[in-house]
């Protein structure tokens, strides 16, 4: 999926050609299915959340809007009004799987609502308080915030000075949001360790996500905590520092793979490296799982889509991203007592979800030993 840069009615895609009688329109809900390469149908059944579409369709629609800036003519009238409630999703995230859920939620609970979405791709914090500045001098009142921007403390104090309303999206360490939707990262984390070491394994491998982010910091003491309550050294060598993208992914799986006592199974802090952890072992003529288990984290499409599939903790990213859309309008009806109100932290289940990619410790995992050792 393409990074969307913003999705609104308010300007043109950068390039894209319109005829003269067009030019200052917004973009239709026909220039969004010519850009697919679908039908206006299909656009619309993925703007209203219907399960009947197929995912690399529903991937392109996604990259259209966001392409072309598109909303519903129905948000465009009621904001016209003024009637309508505007709030933004702001996102700084590498991982294209995550984001299109991430999309999605925002997507489906802003349409259900008739709320005016923006979405803005930030890089880092600077331009992130450039864009909330323009947003709000531009009549956006609520923010959704996904890490690593729930975790900038400037970024939340900008929008509450403001009198805008900051809602979070996984664990974030700022404080001053008006509410967070998470997961418990720690216990999710240590879950699947203990997964892990049930099936036998006791050389586990683990890689680290962007260490800019709470929820890295959080998923590696789940990690750790679970190997000392089962009474397994750590062995500081198996672990790698990664950044959520699959690059990383590849960079610390060799590493990982490269130790000369190597683990007979691998912890990726999402499925984007936990896949680019599977491929750097088909690269060494690895079997997954027969001579090393693999297990990731999100349950993105990704974990899904490659052989073998992944085993990872489910997070439920579209639904945390609704919810962040539904808090925000709850926040918005309570005004002038906004600022009494005492944040709302929503913390929603996860689930491990088991596939082909973890298997107990073969006999092959016994080669890598080094000479002498028991």
């Amino acid at each position: 999926m393409n990074s969307p840069k913003s999705l609104t009615a308010e300007t043109t895609a950068p390039g894209r050609k319109r005829n003269a009688r067009r030019s200052n329109a917004a973009p239709t809900i026909t220039d969004v299915a010519r850009e697919a390469k679908c039908s206006p149908m299909t656009v619309s059944r993925v703007i209203n959340g219907e399960e009947n579409v197929r995912e690399d369709t529903k991937q392109k629609v996604l990259s259209a809007i966001a392409k072309l800036n598109y909303v519903p003519n129905r948000a465009a009238r009621s904001l016209a009004a003024g009637s309508q409630l505007r709030i933004a999703l702001l996102f700084d995230n590498p991982s294209a799987s995550y984001l299109s859920e991430f999309l999605m939620g925002a997507l489906e609970e802003a349409s259900r609502r008739d709320i005016y979405l923006v979405v803005q791709a930030c890089e880092n914090t600077t331009e992130a308080q450039k864009v909330i500045k323009k947003l709000l001098d531009g009549g956006i009142e609520g923010f959704i915030l996904p890490p690593p921007l729930c975790d900038d403390q400037n970024v939340l104090d900008q929008i509450r000075a403001a009198g805008g309303i900051a809602v979070a999206v996984g664990p974030g360490r700022a404080t001053g949001s008006h509410g967070a939707v998470l997961i418990d990262e720690f216990q999710a984390a240590y879950d699947m360790t203990r997964h892990i070491i049930s099936l036998g394994h006791e050389r586990i491998g683990f890689i680290i996500g962007n260490p800019e982010q709470v929820a890295s910091g959080r998923r590696l003491l789940g990690y750790r905590s679970a190997m000392e309550d089962a009474g397994l050294a750590i062995d500081e060598s198996l672990i790698a520092q990664g950044q959520f993208t699959y690059r990383s992914g590849m960079v610390a799986a060799e590493k990982l793979l490269n130790v000369s006592h190597r683990p007979t199974a691998i912890f990726a802090s999402n499925d984007d490296m936990a896949a680019a952890t599977v491929a750097m072992a088909h690269r060494r003529h690895l079997d997954v799982p027969g001579d090393i288990t693999v297990c990731g984290f999100d349950d993105t499409e990704l974990a899904s889509s490659i052989w073998p599939e992944l085993t990872t903790i489910r997070q439920p990213i579209r639904e945390m991203t609704a919810e962040a859309v539904a808090m925000i309008a709850r926040v918005h009806k309570q005004k002038p007592r906004i600022a009494r109100a005492k944040a709302e932290q929503l913390t929603l289940a996860y689930q491990l979800i088991r596939r082909n990619s973890d298997a107990g410790p073969s006999l092959a995992a016994s080669f890598s030993k080094p000479p002498g050792s028991p």
